[in-house]
């Protein structure tokens, strides 16, 4: 149980580790649909292929765009690149730092699906049974014509069809075709692998370490930004509707306050309290028109990463709020 809190703890720790956490459960599902699902051919030879390659890259695709929806950096990225200049400049680096690391997740379940049904055989048994020559299993059809061959060849994955009851030629030809599949899943999972170890061992001689951690840094900061400024317009939100619903009921407050087993000095002072933290959380901000001015602000021109001019950039937010009061 504790190893179980403390994995949870790791997965809660930041976005990133939740968007590695998604992904692995999306390829843990993908690996548990596969095996859960009752493959069938149908054993036509107009509809095998179709329907063989359909399963086998449908719901790949399904999949990678499931990755893309839940990682909260495809958002993160989106905003960075669509957003206007205003007083902050763009850094195409970070976007594509971005949009690496979410492709990288996303690409995960997907490729654990393709390589689960070649290692597995059954769906590239259904789309290829078709292409084997017979005679490569010593199988005798002078006499049949293309037509015949053709039909028996896509009924191999059917084992259950009368035509091949207790037939060696179906388990012949099964196992050349998973040979195939086997192969080729084999060898892609294999190039991944040294793709993945090239790249760790290659890419650290051509790139500047400098650039890589700004690159890391200012990415982790747009995220973490964007989920204080979330935060703090919940926070904002609450006190403005709490505001607005208290002027309209009056008394309610006092209703609230005297509900509490406190002194009425205690109780004053923790009213004088709460009506202080509303207004240092509003910041002035009394009307709607005020708070779109902020939010659209914030979007056509955040502010600068220098906070050494931070004061200068309040107060011009500040004559901008005054010009509505």
């Amino acid at each position: 149980m504790d190893r179980l809190k403390l994995v949870l703890q790791y997965f809660q720790s930041n976005s990133e580790s939740i968007s590695n956490g998604i992904c692995i459960v999306l390829a843990l599902i993908s690996v548990k649909l596969y095996t859960s699902f009752d493959f069938n051919c149908p054993c036509i030879p107009q509809y095998n292929k179709l329907y063989a390659l359909g399963v086998m890259f449908v719901p790949p695709l399904i999949f990678f765009f499931l990755g893309i929806l839940v990682n909260r950096h495809t958002g993160v990225m989106m905003e960075e690149w669509l957003r206007p200049i205003g007083k902050r400049s763009k850094n195409p680096a970070i976007v594509k730092y971005m949009f690496s690391a979410m492709m990288q997740r996303a690409l995960l379940a997907p490729m654990v699906w393709i390589l689960v049904t070649l290692l597995d055989g059954k769906i590239f048994i259904c789309a290829f049974s078709m292409s084997v020559d017979p005679n490569l299993v010593h199988y005798n059809i002078l006499t049949w014509t293309q037509t015949q061959t053709l039909v028996l060849m896509a009924k191999v994955p059917c084992k259950e069809d009368m035509i091949f009851r207790n037939s060696t030629f179906r388990k012949a030809v099964s196992r050349y075709v998973r040979c195939y599949s086997q192969a080729i899943g084999w060898s892609i999972l294999l190039f991944f692998i040294l793709l993945g170890a090239l790249g760790r061992l290659i890419k650290p001689c051509f790139d500047d370490h400098a650039t890589n951690l700004q690159t890391r840094y200012w990415s982790n900061y747009l995220d973490i930004e964007q989920k204080l400024f979330d935060e703090t317009c919940v926070l904002h939100c609450r006190d403005f509707a709490r505001k607005c619903v208290v002027q309209f009921f009056e008394g309610m407050r006092e209703d609230t306050v005297l509900r509490l087993p406190l002194s009425p000095e205690v109780r004053y002072r923790g009213e004088e309290d709460m009506v202080d933290q509303e207004e240092e959380r509003l910041h002035g901000i009394t009307k709607q028109e005020q708070m779109d001015q902020l939010l659209q602000t914030w979007f056509q021109c955040k502010p600068e990463l220098d906070k050494s001019c931070s004061s200068e950039y309040l107060n011009m937010l500040g004559f901008r709020l005054a010009s509505f009061a």
